[in-house]
């Protein structure tokens, strides 16, 4: 059983704004002749890495709504400049928008069990082909 991560999404306000940024830095590294390798910096490491890296993903939290995931390739541990340890979570580069929840701040991140994962939002599911601000507004107000 797939076990993921849920984290703030820090500085992004959506989905959208999310996968722009994404987009920016790998256009940039190939500007630049590298391959583009997405990476997240956490100052803690995931003590259940095997079941992580057994199908999980990173579950963000937008705008406080959970709302979107990156599938977990790879978990490397480090240790920065200044003696710290800390992690790259290695990311799918897709982001994949999810039926949205609401979700109070934390810090960090934490553990999500595979049963309690929201599901992708597919082309079945309801508001699937409306903007995502309208979507969040409508589940806000209790109507999605």
């Amino acid at each position: 059983m797939a076990l993921h991560l849920l984290k703030l999404c820090v500085g992004a306000d959506s989905i959208a704004d999310l996968a722009a940024w994404i987009a920016e830095r790998g256009a940039a590294a190939q500007a630049a002749g590298r391959v583009y390798e997405q990476t997240h910096t956490t100052r803690m490491v995931p003590t259940r890495t095997a079941d992580l890296l057994g199908g999980g993903s990173l579950y963000w939290v937008i705008k406080g709504q959970l709302s979107a995931r990156q599938r977990l390739l790879d978990i490397r541990p480090f240790v920065d400049g200044d003696g710290i340890r800390r992690c790259h979570l290695v990311l799918e580069p897709e982001v994949v928008p999810v039926v949205a929840r609401p979700s109070r701040p934390f810090q960090g991140w934490r553990y999500l069990a595979d049963k309690d994962a929201p599901a992708d939002l597919g082309a079945g599911s309801a508001g699937a082909d409306m903007p995502e601000d309208l979507r969040r507004e409508l589940r806000q107000l209790g109507l999605l």
